[in-house]
């Protein structure tokens, strides 16, 4: 089994296979939002959900994921804020929420967000803050406030989002790996 992670693709066999703690599911039109369950998985390293059709915002349960190294978010639909509670996760080497509708302040330019670089969240317009050239002060007022961006209130209704189809997918996905292990 191969696995990519922080662009570096690894090969398992055997009993090493039961060390993987990564999910993949970049590039599956997977639509609605991103189940703030994912959260609970406090041992997973690396999760990509990059290159689908997710919309809605970063769940704030992601800062629950202790272990994670790698976050890719990239080219979904999401928006509202960045979570100011990531900043919490100190195994973080490689974070990308670009091209994406995300708003407001970028997290504080502190810890591994220091490290981060303006790719992680370019095709965000909406975007302010370090490392991105854009200021969230207002140009030409020494005393400048931070814009007011509103967190958007987190809804608990689905909606129209597939749980089943999800769950039902990530099943899939987990049993075809065990059974590529035996």
């Amino acid at each position: 089994v191969k696995f990519t992670t922080k662009s570096t693709t690894y090969s398992y066999e055997g009993n090493m296979l039961g060390y993987m703690t990564g999910i993949d599911l970049s590039c599956n039109a997977l639509s609605g939002e991103i189940p703030p369950e994912i959260g609970s998985f406090s041992e997973i390293q690396a999760l990509n959900l990059s290159h689908n059709k997710f919309t809605g915002s970063i769940p704030k349960t992601f800062s629950n994921l202790s272990q994670i190294e790698s976050l890719d978010l990239s080219h979904n639909n999401l928006n509202g804020s960045i979570p100011s509670q990531l900043i919490e996760l100190n195994s973080l080497a490689v974070f990308n929420v670009a091209h994406n509708n995300l708003s407001g302040k970028t997290p504080d330019f502190t810890r591994q967000f220091a490290t981060f670089e303006e790719s992680s969240y370019e095709g965000n317009p909406f975007l302010c803050g370090p490392p991105l050239p854009k200021s969230c002060y207002e140009a030409g007022s020494p005393s400048s406030s931070m814009p007011n961006f509103k967190e958007e209130e987190e809804d608990n209704d689905l909606g129209w989002i597939d749980i089943s189809i999800f769950h039902t997918s990530f099943r899939a996905s987990y049993g075809t790996f065990f059974l590529a292990v035996i």
